[in-house]
């Protein structure tokens, strides 16, 4: 490990043991694969509200994947409608259901569990429309696999922290916050940064003043007006 990797991951730590004092350990709903990757892709370009409601009415309809496979295209691109982008995200969804059916013989894949990270992430990003944020979003919260996905709260506020050169897209982000991540924590990191993001720091406005990670942060550093200890934010 190279000098700068090393302190990376310090400051990484400091950072994860920061989160988990401002906002707890989060938990998640473990699902199967298929109805996570399914997810994922209605998450694409959307918020969480829009894709939930997608994805309840796509079950309504289509109370099993094998129905969705198999449904009209229409019908699938009318019921994930409130997502946004139905007529790309629908087709993908059959696309990807019938790729995994064509390759596994039935609608599972459970299979990644037994395989090498890299294997599994390789086998899901040759699915037309699963990227490394989708991939890495199904290996880590449905097989527990040393994956770190970094939508754009995690990438605005890695770059702003400094854990990641300014320059670097969120595609390659993903290698490194799986470098810097402290090991098993990658599920609790990934998601106290996303609220982080969401609550304290924004693309716009970011409130400085009441950020846990102040002192750590360029960005922080240079408001006027900031400065002293950092106050940790609520956990409500």
């Amino acid at each position: 490990m190279t000098e700068e990797l090393a302190i990376l991951r310090s400051k990484a730590a400091q950072i994860h043991e920061r989160l988990i004092e401002a906002y707890g350990t989060p938990c998640w709903t473990k699902i199967d694969g298929v109805s996570e990757l399914v997810s994922t892709i209605l998450s694409q370009n959307t918020n969480d509200g829009n894709r939930d409601l997608a994805y309840v009415r796509l079950r309504a309809r289509f109370p099993t994947w094998e129905q969705v496979r198999d449904a009209d295209a229409e019908s699938v691109v009318d019921a994930i409608r409130p997502a946004g982008l139905s007529n790309q995200k629908g087709p993908r969804i059959q696309a990807a259901l019938r790729r995994i059916t064509h390759e596994r013989g039935e609608l599972n894949i459970d299979f990644l569990a037994a395989l090498p990270v890299e294997d599994a992430r390789r086998w899901l990003l040759n699915i037309h429309g699963v990227g490394p944020k989708t991939a890495a979003i199904v290996l880590l919260f449905c097989y527990d696999m040393p994956a770190f996905p970094v939508d754009t709260h995690v990438h605005r506020v890695t770059g702003r922290l400094g854990l990641r050169p300014e320059s670097m897209n969120a595609n390659d982000a993903h290698t490194l916050m799986e470098k810097l991540s402290p090991p098993g924590a990658e599920g609790p990191f990934h998601l106290n940064m996303i609220r982080h993001g969401r609550e304290v720091c924004p693309a716009r406005a970011p409130a400085c003043e009441r950020c846990v990670l102040r002192d750590l942060c360029a960005h922080g550093a240079g408001v006027s007006g900031v400065g002293g200890k950092p106050q940790f934010v609520s956990r409500g």
